[in-house]
């Protein structure tokens, strides 16, 4: 049994907490909203991020990050991208020397372009950092559903650290030493579920959803190799696997805001009125400045983000990718 403190208690957040607790660690669960701390520990359930879900007795929440991480061995971040470095900065000062401390948020920061575990990494210099990613939906994994992921890590002891301390048999966890492919095919492929929302929308069938998500998955591979990504881990979990899952699951909040952009919406509006974080947005930009440093082409990416920064028309979209110059399927 492990000490473990988690940091983020949306729906993602609490599922990992849970599971954690249920694995037999003694967990503690920061949440930013005052009014989750105090239904976790009083009705063990968290009304706003999952509803109707009862939680295990032993979690305990805490409106403190440095005494959510006090003592911890494993520190698990599931703050949103854009607030990640802030959370794990204000918690510092609790993290012990020798914490194991895991990413399981997917995205870039907008200013740095960093991955999650890089922007962990540059607040903790000294510490263990780890990526958590894969084809996982909270509710599924709450409801206990066979999911696999992947923890990957610098060096396998870390990553196995990882994996032995969420793997159940129910939640398989497979390691792996590609920290960027991992944390980049969960970050883009938000992006591209954005994309296969839109095609939905726009009543669209199977043939454009089957090439969007293969060209997406190039797309993500080229991006991947051009940073030092194994390619090969594109056409696992955290790459493929986390793309179909993300592109066509009906609780898919990428998917979801892109139905509602092919329906009209302005993203402004939608935003304002949806409490949870729909990632792909705010990863887009980065992904297209990522990209431009690395002199990477990301044809869907780049209409996605036309379409919720500047007003594209989704058909004008698909019809400008349809469009582009013949080319071979393979790049070199």
């Amino acid at each position: 049994m492990s000490e473990v403190g988690v940091l983020g208690a949306g729906s993602w957040g609490t599922t990992l907490a849970d599971l954690l607790a249920r694995r037999g660690h003694r967990v503690r669960l920061w949440a930013h909203e005052p009014e989750v701390v105090a239904a976790v520990n009083a009705t063990h359930e968290n009304p706003l991020f999952l509803p109707g879900c009862p939680l295990a007795p032993a979690l305990e929440a805490r409106e403190d990050p440095v005494a959510t991480v006090q003592g911890a061995e494993l520190v698990v971040v599931v703050a949103p991208s854009h607030v990640l470095r802030g959370v794990v900065e204000r918690a510092r000062g609790g993290v012990s020397p020798d914490a194991v401390v895991v990413s399981a948020t997917k995205g870039i920061e907008a200013d740095s372009l960093y991955l999650m575990s890089d922007v962990i990494q540059a607040a903790l210099p000294s510490h263990r950092v780890a990526a958590i990613s894969g084809p996982s939906f909270a509710l599924e994994v709450y409801q206990g559903q066979p999911t696999a992921v992947v923890a990957a890590a610098a060096t396998l002891d870390t990553a196995q650290r990882v994996q032995s301390a969420f793997a159940t048999q129910r939640f398989r966890v497979y390691t792996s030493l590609d920290v960027i492919g991992v944390q980049l095919g969960g970050a883009l492929k938000n992006i591209i579920a954005i994309a296969a929302g839109i095609l939905d929308g726009l009543g669209l069938g199977h043939n454009p959803r089957a090439a969007l998500i293969t060209r997406g998955l190039a797309e993500i591979a080229r991006l991947g190799q051009a940073l030092g990504a194994d390619p090969l881990t594109f056409s696992g979990l955290a790459g493929m696997g986390d793309l179909i899952l993300t592109s066509t699951g009906a609780l898919s909040r990428n998917r979801a805001l892109g139905i509602a952009l092919a329906k009209g919406d302005r993203y402004e509006d939608y935003i304002a009125t949806h409490r949870t974080v729909a990632e792909g947005a705010s990863t887009a930009r980065a992904a297209l400045a990522l990209a431009a440093r690395h002199g990477v082409e990301l044809p869907i990416c780049d209409q996605v983000a036309c379409i919720l920064f500047e007003g594209r028309p989704p058909r004008q979209a698909v019809a400008e990718l349809m469009d582009r110059t013949l080319k071979a399927e393979q790049w070199r």
